[in-house]
């Protein structure tokens, strides 16, 4: 660093600026007023008022029109009383909120609301099952009814077609349980809800099955939990024709009541043990006898406790008779000591339920007069082998999941 040398002669310093060219300066007038409390030093605009913001917002939200409606006047006398802005805002949320009721009014007066309605809802279940109705027939997609489909057309069920609706149900909500046991909850379900749509089981060509359309874990995700119970050809690519449809919507009273009285064994029928052998549970087929006696009991006394018309009286009345001597039966099979004095009473009784026995009552009340197969019971149940009455499970089922 340089230290710049002392002031001698040579660096005197300038002389002062005369004075006397300048007089004193005047002193300045009054310093300017200062800002006073409620004034700022820009004029600020006038602020939008929030009910004619929200008045706009409710009337473009066409699903609530009329809240909109009522804000947008409110905003209106606000803001004439505050100065505020957003007139333009109020008087568009007011026309908008009138149109929106009027279009709202337009959608229940003809209906649009719920055709709307069932679109968003298709539209959100996205990969879930298709919906049928009972009573509906339809045609599947290359006419089977086995794999996964998420489509069919409904058709007229006076024609053929491939499957025809006899019930639906919901699964419980929850995690998806499985391909097996939706399956399995399905077959029971449906088999069991079979009766309710085709009460008369003779009526059923032997070529017809119980199917079902099911949720696949996809359609699940989606919130579908909806099986619906059908009948189907079991030959593949068959179809049906006309609707196998009858219960109290076609059938008289008569016919309703002595098929509701038929159907009684049947339902007993289908609680058999699942023990294969008689000796592997005979407290369990016993218990199973006795529901078998106190069904058959039952219809008995339901056959003989109604005025039937004049030709069927007598054809029914020898029913019950016959259904009293299988009771009987069957009643020696509840209390059957071992396996072999089931055996005994139990053949006697099953064979004692002869289908034959119910064609005279039948023809009589205009029902189907020629008995199913073996596969079925009086009412369309099927009774198993006397070596193992482990249960009275219908022909496999196809599961058709969509």
């Amino acid at each position: 660093m340089s230290i710049p040398p002392p002031p001698g002669p040579e660096h005197q310093p300038p002389p002062p600026y005369p004075q006397g060219a300048y007089g004193p300066q005047a002193p300045y007038g009054q310093p300017y007023r200062p800002w006073t409390q409620g004034y700022s030093p820009y004029n600020r605009p006038a602020p939008v008022n929030g009910l004619a913001i929200a008045s706009l917002v409710f009337g473009v939200l066409c699903c609530v029109p009329g809240v909109g409606l009522v804000l947008g006047p409110l905003a209106l006398r606000q803001i004439r009383r505050r100065g505020e802005r957003g007139t333009g805002l109020a008087v568009g949320g007011t026309v908008l909120s009138a149109i929106g009721l009027v279009l709202c009014g337009l959608l229940l007066a003809t209906g649009g609301a719920s055709a709307f309605w069932q679109g968003v809802k298709e539209g959100a279940r996205g990969g879930a099952s298709v919906t049928l109705e009972k009573g509906e027939c339809f045609d599947a997609p290359g006419g089977r009814l086995a794999g996964e489909t998420r489509d069919v057309d409904v058709v007229p069920c006076s024609g053929g077609h491939d499957g025809e609706v006899f019930a639906s149900f919901r699964l419980r909500a929850g995690d998806y349980p499985g391909d097996e046991s939706v399956g399995d909850t399905a077959g029971a379900r449906c088999y069991g809800l079979r009766d309710g749509y085709a009460m008369d089981g003779w009526a059923l060509p032997d070529d017809v099955d119980v199917y079902y359309l099911t949720p696949t874990e996809e359609s699940w995700s989606a919130g579908d939990r909806e099986v619906t119970c059908l009948f189907g050809n079991v030959t593949e690519g068959a179809d049906l024709t006309g609707s196998l449809r009858n219960d109290e919507t076609v059938l008289d009273a008569d016919q309703v009541a002595y098929l509701k009285a038929v159907h009684l064994p049947d339902t007993a029928l289908a609680t058999a043990p699942d023990a294969v052998h008689v000796e592997d549970d005979l407290p369990g087929h016993r218990a199973w006898a006795g529901r078998m006696s106190a069904a058959l009991d039952r219809q008995a006394r339901l056959l003989r406790s109604r005025t039937w018309p004049d030709g069927a009286r007598g054809p029914v009345r020898s029913l019950a008779a016959a259904t009293d001597r299988a009771r009987a039966e069957w009643t020696k099979a509840a209390r059957a000591k071992d396996a072999d004095a089931f055996h005994e009473h139990y053949d006697a009784g099953l064979g004692l339920l002869d289908p034959k026995a119910a064609v005279p009552a039948r023809t009589a009340l205009g029902l189907a007069a020629t008995p199913p197969s073996a596969e079925r019971g009086e009412g369309g149940a099927a009774p198993e082998a006397p070596d193992g009455p482990g249960g009275t499970d219908a022909p496999g089922v196809a599961a058709t999941e969509v």
